[in-house]
């Protein structure tokens, strides 16, 4: 099971299970007992997420740019050429086989009612066929 929620909410340690933080940053006054990991590459690029919190690009346009960045190949693939990473590929992978067997909890600072946040954006990916 694939669950999403703000890191301010209560833990639930029955139903959130491995909790993931998927934020860029981990934030100032975060307690590390909030999260078991901290996958920063899975948070928006500091050029995108600002671009976004300054209204400079709407939700649409930030959707777009944050599906191309985690499928985007980075500088690891160039010294790569028959089996490339593109991007955050296998970490979604990973994350969409631990979800079949446990409980999974995508994590980042919005609010829990904030429905435009990332990481609605990124269970989508990793529950699509894409991936």
């Amino acid at each position: 099971m694939l669950r999403t929620k703000s890191i301010h909410s209560p833990i639930d340690s029955k139903k959130d299970g491995l909790r993931i933080l998927v934020a860029r940053f981990r934030g100032r006054g975060i307690k590390k007992d909030r999260y078991d990991v901290w996958m920063a590459n899975l948070g928006p690029s500091e050029p995108l997420l600002r671009d976004f919190l300054s209204g400079t690009i709407d939700w649409g346009a930030y959707a777009r740019r944050y599906k191309a960045e985690m499928f985007q190949s980075g500088g690891a693939d160039q010294y790569n050429k028959v089996i490339r990473n593109h991007g955050q590929k296998f970490t979604l992978r990973l994350i969409k086989k631990l979800a079949q067997t446990e409980p999974i909890t995508l994590l980042c600072h919005c609010a829990e009612e904030e429905e435009h946040c990332h990481r609605h954006l990124l269970k989508e990916m990793i529950l699509s066929k894409k991936v």
